[in-house]
């Protein structure tokens, strides 16, 4: 029988709040029912196994991530837009470190089917931030695989104290930002070869 007083949306919850504490990979049953006081088996009412608590950690994640970067990029466009949305992206990543680790689990896929509004709002963010630069298929996705490996690697490099050079980390970030804007207004044709004007 499930206890009281626990809920799937509470336990996923706890959940990411651990993730963000001990790391997303130390995240378990029994670690989450230590949490709450219970046995392990007081859990398994609401969830199958760690594979599906991980899960629906990583889409909580992903909607509070995209979520606060669709706020921040709102009524933006061009380098202004570019700007809002790395800078949530980035203070997503280093507040909330074991959940933005999540945001990268690979879902199986019944539940990537499931969690298709996920996937649907996070395209229409990313894409539209990038439509301002009139980019088209196949650049889009170019575009996006280039942003997201850009962030991501400067956000973990960040959060291991990887950046050993006195430079200001800051001013590197609005340098990289910069650079990025430019490639976007100059992205090179893929069906011509010819860099945009």
């Amino acid at each position: 029988m499930a206890r009281v007083g626990l809920t799937v949306s509470r336990l996923v919850e706890a959940a990411a709040d651990l993730a963000d504490e001990v790391g997303f990979e130390n995240v378990t049953v029994s670690a989450l029912a230590r949490q709450f006081g219970v046995k392990d088996a007081s859990l398994y009412s609401h969830i199958r196994n760690v594979q599906e608590l991980r899960e629906r950690i990583a889409v909580l994640a992903g909607g509070e991530m995209i979520d606060r970067i669709a706020s921040a990029v709102a009524g933006r466009a061009g380098k202004d837009a570019l700007v809002a949305f790395a800078g949530a992206y980035r203070e997503y990543a280093l507040e909330r470190p074991g959940r933005y680790r999540a945001t990268h689990t690979q879902l199986d896929p019944a539940s990537a089917v499931a969690e298709a509004d996920l996937y649907r709002r996070t395209a229409e963010v990313t894409y539209g931030m990038l439509r301002a630069y009139g980019l088209t298929e196949p650049d889009l996705t170019d575009a996006v695989r280039l942003l997201r490996s850009t962030f991501h690697g400067f956000c973990n490099l960040e959060a291991i104290g990887g950046f050993g050079d006195p430079r200001d980390v800051q001013a590197s970030w609005e340098r990289a930002l910069d650079v990025l804007h430019v490639a976007l207004e100059h992205w090179p044709d893929a069906r011509a070869g010819d860099p945009r004007h």
